[in-house]
């Protein structure tokens, strides 16, 4: 990253950041690009800024679609989780989506089938995950890639689905290619870095869940002072260093869970291909292999992504009342806080106490205090004043 760049250069970003549309994003960006000298150690900050502004171009044609009355490419989440389905052209998703949800794709043998995003929704256990399928990702996909990677950016996870045929390599790298050049990765990063800004006077607080390798929260203080950040909260988790921290100022990296889906299992040689397929594949990342057109290997995908997602549980039941029907989903590393929040903010002023009861209660009815962290299948009573 860039750790000297003009006054000019800097200024103009902080126009950036005070930008509130999308149009008036894109016309500080410009002006930002315009005073960054173009050297060797810039290249990477202008790709990201000329990329930034493709995508805040589509957010404006976006826009301009839906006031025109076309279709939107944006999906509202339904459901604990959104899930999207990327891949290249006959990897089958649609055929796919058609097997997990009850959603109904047109599916056909030739390529480009899917124009718009189509939602389905599938359920594991008692939870619902929605499931979005998108049109293929191409190499020169242009505006569309710029779409789908939308989508991909705003769910909480992504299913890349590869064909077990011919080229199912460069398929898998396809995609990964596509998603890191939206600073979108799907292994998990040994550390990252968020810069939240703070309205009105303040300082620039830094919570560390990590190592700081090499720089101290008064380097990380000074950098943000140097970008004219007075007053912000920034989170550091793993293992990171002063350039990771710049790189946040500009923009953050982005995580997803990912599962990979190798579809096509039924073909001649696939077993071979799986087992290349799966050494390409980060280790941390499923990879299941399964057959629409045979309907089978379906049966365990759901606890994959139930897995991924790091989703959990929890029941709530009323004091000498009944268990709910249907559970609260949180995420993994969820407290009783979490829990209190989903079901109402009273909950939260008046908290008196909770009981417990499942895998991580100590003994039935186990009395816990707000910073309990809950797991899978717990039911909690919580008790608050008046």
């Amino acid at each position: 990253m860039v750790t000297n760049l003009p006054a000019e250069a800097r200024a103009k970003w902080i126009k950036v950041m005070e930008a509130k549309t999308p149009e008036e994003k894109l016309a500080a960006l410009q002006e930002f690009l315009s005073a960054v000298p173009k050297h060797k150690g810039t290249e990477n900050l202008v790709l990201w800024a000329r990329r930034r502004m493709a995508v805040l171009r589509e957010e404006i044609e976006e826009r301009k679609r839906r006031r025109g009355g076309g279709y939107s490419f944006f999906v509202e989440k339904e459901g604990a989780a959104q899930m999207v389905l990327l891949g290249p052209p006959n990897s089958g998703k649609s055929s796919v989506l058609a097997r997990l949800t009850n959603a109904r794709p047109l599916v056909a043998s030739y390529p480009y089938t899917t124009v718009k995003p189509q939602p389905g929704m599938l359920t594991y256990k008692d939870v619902q995950i929605q499931l979005i399928d998108t049109p293929a990702l191409s190499e020169e996909g242009g505006g569309l890639n710029s779409r789908i990677i939308g989508l991909a950016r705003n769910a909480d996870g992504i299913i890349i689905v590869v064909g077990l045929d011919e080229g199912f390599l460069e398929q898998y790298r396809l995609v990964v290619r596509k998603l890191e050049e939206a600073n979108i990765v799907v292994r998990k990063p040994k550390g990252r870095v968020v810069v939240e800004r703070m309205r009105g006077a303040g300082d620039v607080k830094v919570i560390v869940s990590g190592r700081m390798i090499g720089y101290t929260v008064s380097d990380v203080k000074a950098l943000l002072r140097s970008y004219r950040v007075y007053s912000a909260l920034v989170r550091i988790y793993g293992e990171t260093t002063l350039d990771d921290v710049e790189k946040a100022i500009f923009e953050n990296t982005s995580y997803k869970p990912t599962i990979v889906l190798a579809n096509k299992a039924d073909l001649p040689g696939s077993a071979v291909r799986f087992k290349r397929l799966k050494k390409e594949v980060p280790p941390t990342i499923p990879v299941i292999p399964v057959s629409a057109l045979r309907n089978k290997g379906f049966e365990v995908v759901g606890e994959a992504i139930f897995n991924v997602l790091g989703l959990i549980r929890v029941y709530t039941k009323q004091p000498n009342g009944e268990v709910a029907d249907r559970p609260l989903v949180l995420r993994q590393g969820a407290t009783i806080l979490d829990v209190a929040r989903a079901v109402h903010s009273r909950l939260v002023r008046n908290f008196r106490f909770a009981k417990i009861w499942g895998p991580s209660a100590k003994y039935p009815g186990e009395r816990v205090g707000m910073d309990h962290v809950v797991m899978d299948g717990d039911i909690v009573e919580i008790h608050a004043r008046g």
